[in-house]
């Protein structure tokens, strides 16, 4: 039986994630601040209300775990510094502690396309790799970005394999235009996750979080190299998203990764992101 704990299993990605991983040879631990919905009858998961600040909390939950997936944290925008390195950061850090002290040999951690929202799209087309070197564009990729660098410092210092997904626009469809080429559909972050967790010895990994976009910016290459092959593309809903969304953010080739998230003042009291990244 292996025994996953997922943090933060009470969001839209943790709700998915807790229905699609299920399995006979599967044991889910689920946690968060807010419960999570109790186990239905025949369920092989346990639900467990607690932050990932309290790392006590997170040790009993990752007892006898062989992966954990880290999805817990604030969204983007809206909240202060303070609050991004208590849950964000120091958050992050109780969970590889936990998996250290746990014997946990594996960490899944969702990382964003905004640890490096204000690089600039590549000229002539060419695919931005995951391993380019952060350039946050809020205090929510700061985050992120410290965040990876943790699950770093924990594979060399600690030999904990961890695997950062920087995840794109993750919708059940996509419904801007930026979605044409960020887009992570639900069933493409399952197979995300679930190439994440039989990659053998994948030690540290940054791995774009993105459906295979015919408009796609971000490369392939590092996720294929751990099993993940996409399957949806945005522009099966091309129609749709231009109708709903005629004017692009900036002009054809001086985007900027990040987007909206771009914008002056983003990080300001009460400001908030696009649902999704």
């Amino acid at each position: 039986m292996t025994r996953i704990l997922i943090t933060g299993a009470a969001g839209a990605i943790g709700v998915l994630l807790r229905t699609e991983l299920a399995g006979p040879d599967r044991e889910l631990v689920l946690l968060d601040v807010t419960p999570p919905l109790e186990p239905a009858a025949g369920e092989a998961a346990r639900a467990v209300t607690a932050s990932v600040e309290d790392l006590d909390a997170l040790l009993d939950a990752a007892e006898g775990a062989d992966a954990i997936i880290h999805l817990a944290g604030l969204a983007t925008g809206g909240h202060s510094w303070d609050e991004y390195v208590r849950v964000n950061l120091t958050g992050t850090y109780n969970v590889l502690e936990a998996a250290r002290r746990a014997d946990v040999p594996r960490v899944i951690y969702a990382s964003s396309n905004h640890a490096v929202g204000f690089a600039e799209r590549p000229a002539g087309g060419a695919e931005v790799p995951a391993t380019l070197a952060p350039r946050p564009d809020s205090y929510y990729g700061v985050g992120k970005v410290a965040g990876e660098a943790l699950c770093s410092l924990y594979h060399d210092r600690h030999g904990l394999d961890a695997i950062c997904l920087r995840i794109g626009s993750c919708r059940r469809e996509p419904n801007d235009r930026r979605c044409l080429w960020s887009w992570l559909s639900f069933p493409d972050m399952v197979r995300l996750v679930e190439a994440s967790l039989s990659a053998p010895a994948p030690g540290f990994r940054i791995v774009w979080g993105v459906s295979a976009n015919t408009r796609r910016w971000w490369s392939l290459q590092e996720g294929r190299a751990i099993g993940y092959e996409p399957e949806d593309d945005a522009e099966d809903h091309v129609e749709a998203i231009l109708a709903a969304d005629p004017e692009s953010e900036a002009p054809d080739g001086s985007e900027l990764l990040g987007g909206a998230y771009t914008s002056p003042g983003f990080d300001g009291a009460g400001r908030t992101g696009p649902q999704g990244g």
